[in-house]
């Protein structure tokens, strides 16, 4: 189900349902990059949320993460601790295993790696928890699971984690298998209080801000204080 067919709707609580659907979707993946690079001690990394009306102009070949809905696009410039994919993560765990030095850099660049799937998978969840709040629904694994993540604009989310799952594995089992793993630690992350919490801070802020570009800086700012 893509957005487009659901928005055909122009009126104007349509569009607030639009905007809050995108702001808590952005504010998803913005939450997790800054959460949970923080909570697994990683570096910090660079992102900006981006939100623009269409205008008949080509898209910017720049983003990691977006959403495309009826008369505006989002998405989040940056953001990824893993900025180019190795052509396998065996070939590089199988090249390093006899040097306990770089043991420890091959563990650091697997937490980075799967963090940046979890972080992706944030997004459409985050979108999804809101629309069941919203809705009064339940939300729970049964009733939105990997494939569902497509209708709330997890499309792109996906297809971006599942390049990150082909340098995993050339295994579609064990390919699946972590998926699964990492799409149960992003339910965790949504399903806790104080990270939803932050979302919905942050997915207010998105919309009473009305600007087009919120850095990095200002999301931690808004964590912080």
């Amino acid at each position: 189900m893509k957005r487009s067919k659901i928005f055909n709707n122009t009126s104007q609580d349509k569009s607030l349902d639009h905007k809050q659907f995108i702001a808590f979707h952005e504010a998803g993946h913005a939450a997790a990059i800054y959460l949970n690079n923080k909570t697994r001690n990683l570096p910090p990394v660079f992102f900006q949320i981006m939100i623009k009306d269409l205008d008949g102009t080509s898209e910017e070949n720049i983003m990691v993460y977006q959403v495309a809905q009826n008369d505006c696009t989002a998405r989040i410039k940056g953001g990824r601790s893993i900025k180019s994919l190795p052509s396998s993560i065996d070939d590089l765990t199988h090249k390093t295993t006899s040097n306990n030095t770089m043991g420890h850099v091959i563990k650091d660049y697997m937490i980075a790696f799967e963090v940046d799937i979890i972080n992706l998978l944030i997004g459409p969840l985050a979108e999804a928890k809101h629309i069941a709040n919203t809705d009064d629904e339940l939300f729970n694994h049964k009733l939105v699971d990997l494939d569902a993540l497509k209708n709330y604009g997890g499309s792109s989310d996906l297809a971006l984690a599942n390049e990150y799952l082909q340098c995993f594995s050339t295994c579609k089992q064990q390919q699946g298998k972590k998926l699964d793993e990492l799409f149960s630690v992003a339910f965790n992350f949504i399903n806790d209080r104080a990270n939803w919490a932050a979302i919905t801070k942050l997915a207010n802020y998105i919309l009473d801000s009305n600007k087009n570009i919120i850095s990095c800086e200002e999301v931690a700012v808004l964590f912080e204080h």
